[in-house]
């Protein structure tokens, strides 16, 4: 059975900062968690807290899950990463998400075609930054460099910057199965944002797929799959799901349109498509208890770890014998601590 890492999860903000999150952090890097996360959405960035809170640490590493990538250009993305590199003395982590079209046409007023096309040119192009082999160009269409027109003044540029790294790791989340294939291509890692152990078959073949493509930059066996795992320790199970309903049934119900929601489609494969319907014409009818209400513990189950310690502990072999290499847990510092005795031993 091979060793399972653990990770702090933070996730965006809500109305404001979370209370408590530099004594999560801390704990983490104690404990001897593998890395703290941080993400965006259209409220608080994902670089400025972890750079914040990830100062107070000295082991863990340090990521974003995610970035998007129509906040930043890819030089811009680049910039930051080795910024942010050079700070942790080479602890970061580099997460990248093309987010979905809600965001990306209503907040950052961008177009949101061609998502394959760009995450695979904004990699390119975050790559030549971090390599600084020689200045950056991209005959793409999506992010070309030079800026074709304009003034006639643009030249090709390298960082004056010399990289701490030239190999930070990028990890791209991704849901759609030419998506995944894509990540296990290009990237060193996939984020998932809702993983289900005992669901892995339909993620297997786009993930084979993708590791198998001529030019691949991982192997298998060196390819990070970093699990999203909620966590709630209660003695009834019942009780703790109930957290996670409303989340799933945002996602599922909210999170897009009724003709595209790409988290509704994972758990459409998940083998949840009725329920998932339920919840879907529920939120979107304005009905979002009823949304809640209308997601089983059963599906919360599939994809976080809810209940009492001994049955967390027995639902943990499936997480162990998956092909999640860390999971990314969230929750008070008691959990944490929880958490840390039962996956480090």
């Amino acid at each position: 059975m091979k060793d399972m890492k653990i990770g702090l999860q933070l996730g965006y903000w809500g109305s404001g900062p979370p209370p408590g999150a530099v004594e999560l952090v801390e704990e983490a890097d104690r404990l001897g968690y593998d890395s703290v996360w941080t993400a965006e959405s259209y409220g608080s960035d994902a670089l400025t807290p972890l750079a914040w809170w990830g100062s107070r640490t000295e082991r863990v590493r340090l990521g974003t899950s995610l970035c998007q990538l129509s906040a930043r250009t890819p030089t811009a993305m680049a910039m930051a990463a080795l910024t942010l590199d050079h700070l942790s003395g080479g602890r970061f982590v580099l997460g990248l998400g093309v987010s979905g079209p809600q965001v990306v046409e209503g907040w950052y007023g961008q177009s949101f075609s061609a998502p394959l096309a760009r995450t695979r040119e904004y990699v390119d192009v975050v790559r030549q930054v971090l390599a600084r082999e020689k200045p950056v160009t991209n005959d793409g269409p999506h992010y070309p460099l030079p800026y074709p027109g304009g003034t006639g003044l643009g030249k090709p540029l390298r960082p004056i910057v010399h990289p701490l790294r030239a190999d930070i790791p990028i990890i791209l989340g991704a849901e759609g199965p030419k998506n995944v294939a894509l990540a296990a291509e290009i990237a060193d890692g996939w984020f998932p944002i809702f993983f289900s152990p005992k669901a892995m078959s339909s993620f297997e073949a786009s993930l084979d797929e993708g590791l198998a493509r001529p030019g691949a930059r991982c192997t298998a066996e060196d390819f990070e799959i970093l699990a999203f795992a909620p966590t709630v320790i209660n003695d009834d199970t019942d009780a703790a799901a109930d957290g996670f309903r409303p989340y799933l049934a945002l996602y599922i119900g909210g999170m897009g349109a009724k003709e595209m929601n790409f988290h509704f489609d994972v758990f459409a494969r998940m083998g949840y498509e009725e329920a998932a319907t339920k919840i879907q014409d529920a939120y979107l009818d304005g009905r979002k208890d009823d949304a809640a209400a209308a997601v089983p513990t059963s599906m919360v189950e599939d994809i976080a770890l809810v209940g009492p310690v001994e049955k967390i502990r027995d639902d943990l072999e499936a997480w162990r014998d998956s092909r999640a290499t860390t999971m990314l847990i969230n929750g008070d510092v008691a959990t944490l601590r929880t958490m840390a005795e039962l996956v480090l031993g």
